[in-house]
Formats: structure tokens, sequence, C-alpha cells
């Protein structure tokens, strides 16, 4: 009995299920990643220009993900390692608190380290060496963004590429057709074009997007880290003579 039900549900499932697509339908969504001659025949350079927006989208996409992850707050400026930098400096444990920053993998950590080890040569040296140390690591990530950036620059061109290419195709049925070319056949050319343009906007927006948004990230987390290790390295500096005191 069950089994019969069963036959019945799927005979009346497959009287009720909906056509299948029409072959124009399937044409118009494959035009988006193939690109075809007016006579259906793909167009080798037209396609390869479109898959190379493809690939060129899944990396921006995982170089955003991974610099995302890469320039996070907590890798620039983790609250908890302040904290136990103040704790060491204010109970005087200055080599505690250069082992600490030289075993820290933060950007914070690692200028810091660079600047308490100038301490011998005095409170200016200590500064500039920060300032400076800060300076390098904020380029230094700058600069792996940038790729997003040429990512984004470079797209455009492609997709432009494939847009005159289409063109070419498109006036090159004009002209073989003596003036009269079919519908169908200029339908390839700018299909062409047009598809290559969308891809390389695709591609283009998200990467320069994501590079400006880590670009203000970088610039506003390192300088906060900077400000913050500077106030962390006051308890390095030499105390006014008219206190008797000395250089930490």
């Amino acid at each position: 009995m069950s089994m019969r039900l069963f036959i019945a549900a799927v005979s009346i499932l497959a009287s009720t299920a909906p056509v299948a697509a029409s072959p124009a339908a399937r044409s118009f969504a494959s035009a988006f990643f193939i690109s075809r001659n007016g006579d259906g025949r793909i167009e080798i350079l037209g396609t390869a220009v479109i898959w190379l927006l493809l690939c060129l989208s899944a990396v921006a996409v995982g170089l955003a993900i991974s610099m995302a992850s890469t320039n996070r707050r907590h890798a620039i400026l983790p609250d908890g390692f302040i904290e136990q930098m103040q704790e060491d400096i204010k109970a005087r444990r200055f080599r505690d608190a250069m082992t600490r920053a030289d075993a820290s993998e933060t950007f914070i950590g690692r200028i810091m380290g660079e600047a308490m080890r100038q301490a011998p040569h005095g409170w200016n040296a200590v500064i500039r060496t920060l300032e400076q140390a800060s300076e390098e690591r904020t380029v230094s990530r700058l600069r792996q963004i940038e790729i997003l950036n040429t990512i984004g620059q470079v797209s455009p061109m492609i997709g432009l590429f494939g847009t005159v290419y289409g063109m070419i195709l498109a006036f090159t049925a004009i002209v073989a057709s003596g003036g009269a070319a079919d519908p169908v056949m200029l339908a390839g050319g700018i299909g062409t074009a047009l598809t290559t343009t969308f891809w390389g906007l695709v591609v283009a927006i998200p990467s320069l997007a994501a590079c400006a948004m880590l670009r203000s990230r970088i610039d506003a987390v390192t300088a906060e880290a900077t400000l913050a290790a500077e106030e962390l390295l006051s308890g390095f500096r030499p105390k006014s003579r008219n206190g008797g005191g000395s250089t930490a």
C-alpha cells in the first residue's frame, strides 16, 4: 500500500511540475559565463575574458577576507597587551616588558620592542625609533592591500577590452552582410561587449571599496596604537633633574 501511495504521489508531482526552461532562457543564463557568436558557436576570446574576470573576482574576495582578518583591531592594538604592559612598566619591570613586547606578534608589540631597545641611548632615541618603526610597519600593511587596488583598476580595463572586441565582432557582421546584418548575428558581438563590461564592474567595485575601507582602518588603528605605545613608553622617560631622578 505504501509503495502505491508513493507511486501515486510521484505521478501527481510529475504532472504538476513546471516545464523545463526554454533554450532561450538557458542561453540567457549562460551568456554571463560563455560568449557565443550569432550562430551559437562559442567565442573563445570573449569567453576567456569573462573567465579571467571571474578568476580575478575570486582572488579579490579571498584577499579582502584575508586582509580584513590580518588587519583586525586585535592584531594591531589588543587591549590585554596594553594592560599587561602598563602593569610591568608601573612596577618598573622593564626587562619583563621588553620580553613581552618582543614575544608579541601584534603591531604595537613590534614597535614597542624596537623602541625599548633604544632606551640606553636616551628618550629621544626611543621616540624616534618608535615613530620610524610605526611608519615602516604601517606602510608595509598598506602595501599589502594595494593588490586590491590594482585589481580594481585593471579589471575595468579588461572589461573594456572585451567591450571593444565585442563591438568589433558586431561591426564585422555588418560589413560581412553588406550593411543588412541579421540582428541575431549582431547580438553575439554586442552580448560579448556588455557581458565583459558587466563583469569588469562587478570585480572593480567591491575591490576598490574593500581597499578603501581597509586603508582607512589601518590608518586609524595604527595611529591609535602609536599614541598608546608612546604613552606606555613614557615610563622610560628621564625624570627632571630637579627631582634628582635618573633615566629608566
